[in-house]
Protein backbone atom coordinates (compact mmCIF):
# COMPACT_ATOMS: atom_id res chain seq x y z
CA UNK A 1 0.00 0.00 0.00
CA UNK A 2 1.40 3.49 -0.79
CA UNK A 3 0.41 6.78 0.12
CA UNK A 4 0.09 9.69 -1.90
CA UNK A 5 0.65 13.10 -0.25
CA UNK A 6 0.18 16.73 -1.28
CA UNK A 7 1.82 19.42 1.09
CA UNK A 8 1.20 22.81 0.96
CA UNK A 9 3.40 24.74 2.82
CA UNK A 10 2.34 27.54 5.01
CA UNK A 11 2.19 31.07 4.38
CA UNK A 12 2.06 34.23 6.50
CA UNK A 13 -0.96 35.67 4.27
CA UNK A 14 -0.94 33.28 1.88
CA UNK A 15 -5.14 32.35 0.88
CA UNK A 16 -5.76 28.32 1.65
CA UNK A 17 -9.74 27.79 1.34
CA UNK A 18 -9.98 24.79 3.25
CA UNK A 19 -14.05 24.09 3.01
CA UNK A 20 -13.57 24.48 -0.42
CA UNK A 21 -10.49 21.90 -1.12
CA UNK A 22 -12.45 19.74 1.44
CA UNK A 23 -15.56 19.63 0.02
CA UNK A 24 -14.91 20.31 -4.04
CA UNK A 25 -11.26 19.41 -4.98
CA UNK A 26 -10.63 16.26 -2.94
CA UNK A 27 -14.35 14.20 -3.59
CA UNK A 28 -13.23 15.31 -7.33
CA UNK A 29 -10.17 13.56 -7.13
CA UNK A 30 -11.41 10.50 -5.44
CA UNK A 31 -14.44 10.48 -8.63
CA UNK A 32 -11.59 10.39 -10.90
CA UNK A 33 -9.44 8.31 -9.43
CA UNK A 34 -12.30 5.52 -8.91
CA UNK A 35 -11.89 1.75 -7.74
CA UNK A 36 -8.13 2.53 -7.78
CA UNK A 37 -8.55 5.09 -4.80
CA UNK A 38 -8.36 2.68 -1.48
CA UNK A 39 -9.24 5.86 0.65
CA UNK A 40 -8.34 10.08 1.42
CA UNK A 41 -7.62 12.57 4.32
CA UNK A 42 -7.55 15.74 4.73
CA UNK A 43 -4.92 16.94 7.73
CA UNK A 44 -4.79 20.54 8.42
CA UNK A 45 -1.72 22.27 10.44
CA UNK A 46 -2.42 23.52 13.75
CA UNK A 47 1.38 24.54 14.91
CA UNK A 48 4.93 23.23 14.77
CA UNK A 49 5.23 22.19 18.30
CA UNK A 50 5.18 25.23 20.29
CA UNK A 51 1.66 27.28 21.05
CA UNK A 52 1.35 29.67 18.51
CA UNK A 53 3.63 29.03 15.89
CA UNK A 54 3.14 28.36 12.61
CA UNK A 55 2.56 24.71 11.21
CA UNK A 56 5.41 23.82 8.55
CA UNK A 57 2.45 22.85 6.21
CA UNK A 58 -0.95 24.69 6.14
CA UNK A 59 -3.19 21.59 4.55
CA UNK A 60 -1.91 17.94 3.82
CA UNK A 61 -4.08 15.65 1.21
CA UNK A 62 -3.54 12.17 1.33
CA UNK A 63 -4.62 9.57 -1.05
CA UNK A 64 -4.15 5.70 -0.70
CA UNK A 65 -3.78 3.21 -3.03
CA UNK A 66 -2.27 -0.53 -3.45
CA UNK A 67 0.72 0.76 -5.66
CA UNK A 68 2.43 3.64 -7.55
CA UNK A 69 1.71 2.03 -11.00
CA UNK A 70 -2.25 2.08 -9.84
CA UNK A 71 -1.97 5.54 -8.75
CA UNK A 72 0.06 7.23 -11.93
CA UNK A 73 -2.86 5.11 -14.02
CA UNK A 74 -5.75 7.17 -12.85
CA UNK A 75 -3.52 10.32 -12.06
CA UNK A 76 -1.97 11.03 -15.55
CA UNK A 77 -5.72 11.15 -16.78
CA UNK A 78 -6.60 13.77 -14.50
CA UNK A 79 -3.77 15.72 -13.85
CA UNK A 80 -4.77 19.04 -15.92
CA UNK A 81 -8.24 19.15 -14.73
CA UNK A 82 -6.59 18.71 -11.19
CA UNK A 83 -4.04 20.83 -11.33
CA UNK A 84 -6.14 23.50 -12.95
CA UNK A 85 -8.82 23.22 -9.81
CA UNK A 86 -5.70 24.50 -7.94
CA UNK A 87 -6.41 28.28 -8.13
CA UNK A 88 -9.80 27.78 -6.90
CA UNK A 89 -8.50 26.58 -3.43
CA UNK A 90 -4.73 28.90 -2.90
CA UNK A 91 -2.72 31.39 -4.25
CA UNK A 92 0.22 29.40 -3.25
CA UNK A 93 0.54 26.83 -6.37
CA UNK A 94 0.68 23.57 -6.43
CA UNK A 95 1.78 21.72 -3.50
CA UNK A 96 5.13 19.21 -2.76
CA UNK A 97 4.31 15.06 -3.66
CA UNK A 98 5.71 12.76 -1.32
CA UNK A 99 4.72 9.19 -2.41
CA UNK A 100 5.73 6.60 0.76
CA UNK A 101 4.86 2.93 1.30
CA UNK A 102 2.95 2.48 3.91
CA UNK A 103 5.30 0.17 6.30
CA UNK A 104 2.56 0.10 9.46
CA UNK A 105 -0.62 1.22 10.35
CA UNK A 106 -2.47 0.59 13.49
Amino acid sequence: MIKVSILYPYRENGHFDVDYYCDKHMPLAAQRFGAALKGWSVDVGINAGPPGSPPPYRVAGHFLFDSTEAFYEVFMPAMDELTADIPNYTDGGNGAILISEIRMSV
